[in-house]
């Protein structure tokens, strides 16, 4: 087969001839065309938007939205093909809920951004952004020993990535990682001169798997390393 040509090149050829290889690849568009269609329908997108924030049956995914079991069922079985849902079951019944997938998590997020809304909390009481990153920083802080991943917060509080980080740094002034650092050194300085743990274990308590990094941050954040800095605490009772 001859190779791909433009009638008027401009001097990116071989762009052209890779996007030209996409484009001719019909299934590709055929399936994204499908997924577009059967999501063009508010009510199967509020059916969706529901199941992102709540595991629910039949029934009270009708009462939330107003509607007949049938014509629920009849919205649930697009989105299952669709692989943006999944189902199990409870004895004889049956509950639904987003799919864990990057693209149920992508239309989430889309459909948020889109509409501008803040996630619900305790079954339907709407919360604002910036209660939402409260929350996420009183999370945190109590649990800086683990790592959390940006992406695990957006799914536990239910507020996608791009939000949280822009909300954070609006209300504290700090990226996540740089403003949860800060706590844990602060936290590892309270250890190191309240207590006789090992730097090792100050570490470890503060989200540190290695010393030598643990170090390293210690030093950038109070100009000093942490044995220095323990003695120097030690010198001042």
């Amino acid at each position: 087969m001859a190779e791909f040509k433009l009638p008027h090149n401009h001097g990116d050829s071989k762009n052209a001839i890779k996007i030209h290889g996409e484009l001719s690849n019909l299934s590709r568009f055929n399936n994204a065309s499908e997924l577009f269609k059967q999501l063009g329908d508010t009510t199967r997108l509020r059916v969706f938007w529901l199941l992102c924030h709540r595991e629910e049956c039949v029934i009270n995914i009708a009462a939330l939205l107003n509607m007949t079991s049938p014509a629920v069922s009849h919205h649930l079985r697009p989105l299952k093909e669709l692989n943006l849902i999944e189902s199990s079951r409870n004895g004889k019944e049956v509950y639904y809920r987003a799919a864990d997938t990057a693209e149920s998590k992508l239309l989430h997020e889309i459909l948020e951004q889109v509409m501008e809304v803040s996630c619900p909390k305790n079954g339907g009481s709407e919360i604002t952004h910036k209660e939402t990153v409260h929350r996420i920083h009183e999370y945190l802080t109590e649990h800086l020993s683990e790592r959390i991943t940006i992406e695990e917060l957006s799914k536990r509080f239910h507020i996608n990535t791009t939000t949280l980080k822009k909300i954070f740094k609006e209300v504290y002034g700090d990226s996540v990682a740089a403003h949860i650092k800060k706590h844990r050194l602060e936290k590892a300085a309270n250890l190191l001169k309240d207590t006789e743990i090992s730097i090792f274990a100050a570490a470890k308590e503060v989200g540190y798997d290695s010393q030598s990094r643990f170090t390293t941050a210690f030093k950038q954040e109070f100009g000093v390393l942490p044995t220095e800095f323990r003695k120097r605490q030690q010198t001042k009772v």
